[in-house]
């Protein structure tokens, strides 16, 4: 069996709402899903640290915000993350290994959309695609900071 999940984060992964602010994104997106049944699966989840925020198989390629290269035909990727995870991941700067670049784990083109989050509101079986721009920008309106989102298949 397969799980599809629709995920809001904010921008800055080190952000997290108050509960009144949550509560208000929550209830902003539960109306824009389509029936009961998405509203079931939806849950907002604070973390202690910051955490992937994945999109599972939907994923393609991950690039370098300075020079394109393809960084997921290395295990450069899955190493860096998997050591900044060990550590509570305290920081998202890295130094990409094409160009040098200074950026953020954050930062990098991933294709299809990921993040990393302490703070997340997840929707299991959305029955429905991405949100539009301004149903974006509606939930973050709520949530008083500037959200992504995430489809994700597993």
């Amino acid at each position: 069996m397969s799980d599809n999940f629709l995920t809001v984060i904010p921008a800055d992964p080190y952000w997290q709402p108050g509960q009144a602010q949550a509560d208000h994104a929550a209830a902003m997106l539960s109306g824009m899903l389509p029936d009961d049944d998405a509203r079931r699966g939806m849950e907002a989840t604070w973390c202690e640290n910051v955490e992937v925020v994945h999109c599972g198989t939907n994923l393609d390629k991950i690039s370098c915000s300075g020079c394109a290269a393809d960084l997921g035909t290395s295990d450069w990727w899955g190493e860096t993350v998997s050591a900044r995870h060990r550590d509570g991941f305290p920081t998202l700067l890295i130094t990409t290994p094409c160009c040098g670049a200074e950026t953020s784990l954050n930062e990098l083109v991933y294709d299809w959309p990921m993040g990393f989050a302490r703070f997340r509101i997840e929707v299991l079986y959305p029955n429905r695609g991405w949100l539009t721009d301004e149903e974006l920008t509606s939930v973050a309106g709520a949530l008083g900071h500037p959200l992504r989102q995430i489809l994700a298949h597993f």
